[in-house]
């Protein structure tokens, strides 16, 4: 798969995270479960959405804030980005590291700028969580129903010392980290890991001068 379908991918991905017309704003995150914390997450960010003209039109400051403040501390980005890189992750310096770790957060908050505004009428299901009161490997499954045939997104999470983090995204079969993985790869074979980062910049730059759609 080419970086545009990846890219329009990682969109829909971050319109269904951020849909759930329930809840109110600001309501407590229910950390006790992975479910319960992806309802809560969905739920809280849709209703902040709804609340903020300027996201709805697509603000990309408004955005980040939100991300920032709402999503970013219930995912762990160190292991979003080590499994894209796969065994590429352990040729990395740690200051590569760092970079591409940042670099791969922006990209993502950044893509999730141009879906926000699209966010209208969806609802979510939740399926029951098959899962063990021990397992610290989850994943929470949903089906996402609007216009047109409902869309199956699944959240992979583990239990860390923080507590649930979410790690990587399923849409219709295609789990975000294998995508980016396949990406990278031919990334770091043509150019290296520096060349990786240098990429990831300069899509973040021209996702930054982007105009909003609306």
């Amino acid at each position: 798969m080419n970086i545009r379908n990846i890219f329009s991918i990682c969109t829909a991905l971050a319109a269904i995270w951020f849909v759930n017309p329930v809840s109110a704003q600001n309501a407590p995150i229910d950390e006790s479960s992975p479910n319960g914390l992806i309802r809560s997450i969905v739920s809280d960010v849709m209703a902040s959405i709804k609340a903020d003209p300027e996201i709805q039109k697509g603000n990309i400051a408004r955005v980040v804030d939100l991300v920032e403040k709402k999503i970013v501390p219930y995912t762990d980005m160190r292991r979003t980005t080590e499994m894209s890189m796969g065994p590429n992750w352990r040729k990395a310096t740690p200051e590569q590291q760092t970079q591409l770790i940042a670099e791969f957060k922006t990209l993502l908050i950044r893509t999730y700028s141009g879906a926000l505004s699209q966010v209208r009428d969806q609802t979510v299901q939740y399926k029951a969580l098959r899962a063990a009161p021990t397992d610290t490997e989850v994943i929470v499954r949903t089906v996402v129903l609007g216009r047109g045939d409902p869309i199956p997104l699944d959240y992979r999470l583990e239990k860390t010392p923080a507590g649930w983090k979410v790690y990587d995204i399923n849409v219709l079969g295609v789990w975000l980290v294998e995508n980016y993985r396949n990406q990278f790869t031919n990334q770091i074979n043509q150019n290296g890991i520096d060349g990786l980062i240098a990429f990831l910049k300069e899509r973040n730059k021209m996702l930054a001068s982007a105009r909003p759609s609306n």
